[in-house]
């Protein structure tokens, strides 16, 4: 009896059963190939004609990058060097980057000029990019546009310096009287900076050739990519403020600005960008005084930051419409005023909800820029199908062209797109 009764009793285990490895098909790159190409069969069959088109792809490419020809003064020549074998004649960009970088009529003893404002520029852009960057450096980011003025444009370093005076003393002018009111601290502000600069501009040409320190350019000679980074930045760090004002002016309870900030967003978004640049190119100089001659590039921003401006008021009017009616409330019981609320509660976090918006309108307003061919201003594209084609040696060099400019576009969009990603993440603090 005693060893039956022994013989029932269940086992016990003191310690636990070591862990299994999972099966090899739930691990690494099998399972990753499972869950992402095969978990179906209608993936399973987009995934082989995927590998099919890629590989039929590479086989034409990559023979004819590896056989490219980097050194050659034609194509003409290119062709001799390959003799019958397929291969690109990337020689045309090591012969004429200058010219798809600074444009072909740029000084070529200038070029460290707007080198340096290039690189000036990422330094001016990384404590507004990354704000935990110490906040002093913002000093160089508003001393960054008279900077890189002077540096591209050259001629008389008088003309930033009145310029900079001009927005200081309208600063002073708004911190004066930005207490007792909002709409007088900015109006007198710009008012006192149109002044000094209206002032400074008689001024200066009685001493423009004794502080003319760097060879003047004008903006014609501008073109290449730089041309293209130039209208891009400009453009967008003006159209975001004046979007918001326009979204302000839109959601406005006077009836005067509200209608004022409708016909000007609906009439903008329904008028096609090219016919704005056209505007920009012959009509545009009408609206000044008869004597002022307006610089084409100044006028060309002027449109196309009208354009985007239009689009970017749309988005950040989406993200003032998300914003619960208890954050408006909230700033009434705290006691701000309108600019107060807007500054510190609203905006933050309608902007916070238009990122990705901005960010989009932002992407195809750099690639927009590349419109401005067709008004006789040689960007990177203007380039490429004016004077380079246009030579007998580089006549018939698309491919090889064409590949340069989407590379410099895709890594500038694509850095953008990954830093509005970065700033998603850093700024999403609704569910921590």
């Amino acid at each position: 009896m005693s060893d039956t009764h022994a013989h029932s009793v269940a086992f016990v285990r003191e310690t636990e059963i070591p862990a299994s490895p999972p099966p090899a098909a739930e691990t690494g790159v099998v399972k990753w190939l499972r869950a992402n190409l095969f978990a179906t069969w209608a993936n399973s069959l987009l995934t082989i004609v995927a590998i099919y088109v890629i590989y039929l792809i590479l086989a034409g490419t990559l023979p004819w990058i590896a056989n490219g020809i980097w050194n050659a003064g034609s194509l003409g020549e290119c062709r001799e060097i390959l003799s019958g074998k397929v291969g690109a004649c990337f020689a045309v960009l090591t012969e004429r980057w200058p010219q798809l970088i600074y444009g072909f009529k740029y000084p070529t003893s200038e070029y460290w000029r707007p080198t340096l404002a290039f690189f000036l520029m990422l330094v001016a852009l990384a404590p507004v990019l990354f704000f935990d960057l110490p906040r002093k450096l913002l000093i160089f980011t508003a001393l960054f546009p008279f900077i890189a003025y002077w540096l591209i444009w050259g001629g008389t370093i008088l003309t930033p310096i009145l310029a900079l005076a001009g927005f200081v003393g309208g600063f002073f002018v708004y911190q004066k009287f930005v207490k007792d009111s909002f709409a007088l601290g900015a109006g007198g502000g710009a008012l006192v900076a149109l002044i000094i600069w209206v002032v400074g501009g008689w001024l200066i040409p009685d001493t423009a050739n004794e502080n003319a320190m760097l060879l003047a350019v004008p903006s014609r000679d501008l073109g290449g990519f730089m041309l293209n980074m130039m209208l891009g930045l400009t453009c967008v760090s003006l159209s975001i403020p004046l979007g918001i004002v326009l979204a302000l002016g839109r959601q406005s309870h006077m009836p005067l600005i509200k209608g004022i900030s409708v016909v000007f967003i609906e009439f903008i978004r329904g008028v096609p960008l090219i016919t704005l640049l056209f505007v920009a190119s012959v009509m545009l100089a009408y609206f000044f005084p008869p004597e002022s001659t307006v610089d084409l590039f100044l006028r060309v921003v002027i449109m196309i930051t009208m354009f985007s401006a239009a689009y970017i008021a749309e988005v950040i009017r989406g993200g003032l419409a998300a914003l619960p009616k208890g954050q408006y409330e909230a700033a009434d019981s705290l006691g701000l005023d309108y600019a107060q609320a807007m500054r510190l509660i609203i905006l933050p976090q309608a902007l916070k909800i238009s990122i990705p918006g901005i960010v989009n309108i932002a992407v195809g307003l750099f690639k927009d820029t590349t419109l401005v061919s067709v008004i006789s201003m040689f960007d990177i594209l203007g380039m490429i199908r004016g004077p380079i084609l246009a030579s007998t040696e580089w006549n018939g060099v698309y491919w090889e062209l064409l590949g340069f400019a989407c590379v410099c576009f895709f890594i500038t969009c694509y850095g953008i797109s990954q830093y509005s990603q970065w700033l998603e993440r850093r700024l999403a603090t609704d569910h921590r």
